[in-house]
C-alpha cells in the first residue's frame, strides 16, 4: 500500500502527521548520512590505536556537500565534536552551510572558552537533547547565532563509538523553509493545530494563541512521543508524527 493510500484511511490529524513526517524524514536521511560516514571514520581511526583530530574530520567534507546539493530543506549540516574527543583542539564543529549565493562555505567559528561565547555547545538542546537520550532531537525554532543568524530548526542524532558518545550529527533547517512545507498541511485541518518538539516549543502554527518559538507548557509532549500513538490531554487532540519527534497538536 502507497503513503497516499494509507493516508486516505487515517484520520484528518494521522494523515497530516504521516504528511510531515515524510517531509521532516528527508532532514533526517541528511542526519542519518552524516552519523554513519562519521561512526565509520571515528571506528577507523579508533582501529588504528589513535584518536582523531580535525584533519581526520575533514574527510567527511565531501559527503556534506553532497547532501546540502541533494537535501532541499538542508541549509546547513555536519558533526559536532564532544569536547575532548580530538587531540588537536578543545571542541569542533565539521559543519558545512548554504551561503546567500548558494555556495557551499565551511562555518568558522572561535571556540577560544577565553574569548567566545559559543565555546560551550553543550547545553544547547541540539547537542544535549541526543547526547542525554540516545535518540534523535528537533530543537527550536530559535535564532542561530552560531551559523547563520536566521530563525531555524536543528535535528539531531547522536553518534556513538564502542558505546561511547563521540558528539551529534545534525542539520538546521530555515524555519522559512520548514513552513513553506509544512504549513499548508496545517491549513487542510479544520482546526487551529500546531508542530511541537519534545519540550513543547512551538515549530509551526495556525493557532494564533500559539506562535512559532513560542513554549507550550500544556500536555506531556514527550510522553505522548514515547507512546507513538494519539491521544487526548487538556482539551487537545495529541498525535505524535510516527517515529519523528514532533507531536502535532489540535485543538478540540
Amino acid at each position: 500500500m502507497g503513503l497516499a493510500t494509507a493516508m486516505l484511511d487515517k484520520a484528518p490529524e494521522e494523515s497530516v502527521a504521516a504528511r510531515v513526517r515524510s517531509a521532516v524524514e528527508t532532514v533526517f536521511d541528511a542526519v542519518a548520512a552524516t552519523r554513519a560516514d562519521t561512526t565509520a571514520l571515528l571506528e577507523r581511526v579508533t582501529a588504528e590505536g589513535r584518536r582523531p583530530a580535525t584533519v581526520d574530520l575533514a574527510t567527511l567534507r565531501p559527503g556534506l556537500h553532497l547532501r546540502l546539493a541533494r537535501h532541499e530543506l538542508v541549509s546547513g549540516v555536519g558533526f559536532v565534536a564532544a569536547p575532548g574527543l580530538l587531540t588537536d583542539v578543545p571542541a569542533w564543529l565539521e559543519w558545512w552551510q548554504t551561503g546567500s549565493e548558494g555556495d557551499v562555505r565551511p562555518l568558522l567559528l572561535d571556540l577560544d572558552h577565553e574569548h567566545s561565547a559559543y565555546a560551550d555547545y553543550t547545553h544547547w538542546d541540539w547537542f544535549a537533547l541526543p547526547r542525554d537520550t540516545g535518540e534523535r532531537a528537533v530543537a527550536g525554532p530559535y535564532v542561530d547565532y552560531l551559523c547563520s543568524d536566521e530563525y531555524s530548526l536543528t535535528l539531531s542524532a547522536p553518534v556513538e563509538v564502542a558505546g561511547r558518545f563521540a558528539g551529534v550529527a545534525a542539520a538546521d533547517v530555515y524555519l522559512r523553509h520548514f513552513e513553506a512545507a509544512v504549513m499548508p498541511m496545517l491549513h487542510q485541518l479544520p482546526r487551529p493545530a500546531r508542530l511541537v518538539n519534545a519540550r513543547g516549543r512551538v515549530a509551526a502554527s495556525t493557532d494564533p494563541r500559539r506562535l512559532v518559538g513560542s513554549l507550550d507548557k500544556g500536555p506531556d509532549f514527550a510522553g505522548a512521543l514515547a507512546t507513538g500513538r494519539p491521544g487526548r490531554a487538556d482539551g487537545v487532540r495529541l498525535v505524535p508524527c510516527e517515529g519523528v519527534p514532533l507531536v502535532l497538536v489540535v485543538a478540540e
